[in-house]
């Protein structure tokens, strides 16, 4: 398994800045860095840490995830299959776990900021799927979009462009 940065001393991994001024009804606004991978059996593990005030993209998980809030807070607003949502707040020490498959989201630290480990495990090597601020519109991220991404010093995730005939 490729170790990308042997340490999470949060003060001296590698971050990567990602901001998304497409998603107007909150502040896109966190960095990550990776820390290990294996395309072999579909594992990503990153660092994710929220911005005062910075949400992550609209997405959901497809992967299997482990979170672990390291530092802060990190709150989420799922959306359910019924259209209502469902709010979720850790704080630092919380762990979860949630299967491949899971809800679209909204996701976002604390009055400071938060970060997390995530951990992730995706079979088919896919890892999420991200969507437009009205939850529509998905693509999909694999494993090798942010390896590629991180070895090409980019940001992973921007929304395929649109062709002439959409």
């Amino acid at each position: 398994m490729p170790v990308v940065t042997p340490t999470f001393d949060l003060n001296t991994v590698p971050w990567r800045r990602v901001v998304d001024p497409s998603i107007t009804r909150f502040t896109v606004d966190f960095e990550y860095s990776l820390l290990g991978y294996d395309f072999d059996s579909g594992r990503l593990d990153m660092l994710l840490r929220y911005a005062k005030g910075g949400h992550c993209r609209p997405h959901r998980h497809v992967a299997t995830t482990v979170t672990m809030v390291l530092e802060g807070e990190q709150f989420l607003e799922e959306v359910l299959p019924d259209g209502t949502t469902r709010k979720i707040h850790r704080k630092a020490g919380d762990y979860a776990l949630a299967p491949a498959d899971a809800l679209p989201h909204d996701e976002w630290g604390g009055p400071d900021g938060g970060t997390v480990l995530l951990s992730m495990t995706a079979r088919d090597g896919l890892l999420f799927e991200y969507f437009d601020e009205n939850m529509r519109n998905g693509w999909t991220l694999s494993i090798r979009d942010y390896v590629d991404a991180w070895e090409n010093d980019t940001v992973y995730g921007t929304a395929p462009a649109k062709t002439a005939a959409e």
